[in-house]
């Protein structure tokens, strides 16, 4: 992998928008993107220009819709679960110094848990 433990909060937003609606132009994702963060088009831009030189997406230039303009559409190079599982990692080495049970520990004593995600939860650890 690249360098998806790089990804900041704004780039999360970009990157659940594309593994949500999958392959989309930038015009697509600044539509997606901007009316539930008010960000401005070129923020968006910017994020998706940064994900690229990241090496987390991938830019193929099209053709736009209305007009003969160049335009690039954007293609996740990782899915979700593997960009989950680098900051998890990175988020339990710094936060829990690599000790998975304290993390566990304290998101069992923060969180809501339903009785189906508890349910969940205990088998996964038994699986263990």
């Amino acid at each position: 992998m690249n360098n998806p433990e790089k990804i900041s909060e704004a780039e999360w937003k970009v990157m659940h928008t594309l593994w949500n609606k999958g392959r989309l132009s930038s015009n697509d994702v600044i539509a997606e993107v901007v009316p539930e963060t008010g960000w401005s088009p070129n923020t968006v831009r910017t994020l998706l220009t940064r994900l690229t030189e990241k090496g987390v997406l991938r830019a193929d230039k099209g053709r736009g819709k209305e007009k003969d303009y160049p335009l690039c559409f954007y293609t996740p190079l990782y899915t979700r679960e593997e960009c989950e599982a680098v900051h998890v990692q990175s988020f339990l080495a710094k936060v829990f110094e690599g000790d998975a049970s304290r993390l566990l520990a304290h998101f069992v004593r923060e969180t809501s848990l339903t009785p189906e995600q508890i349910a969940e939860l205990r088998k996964q650890l038994d699986e263990i």
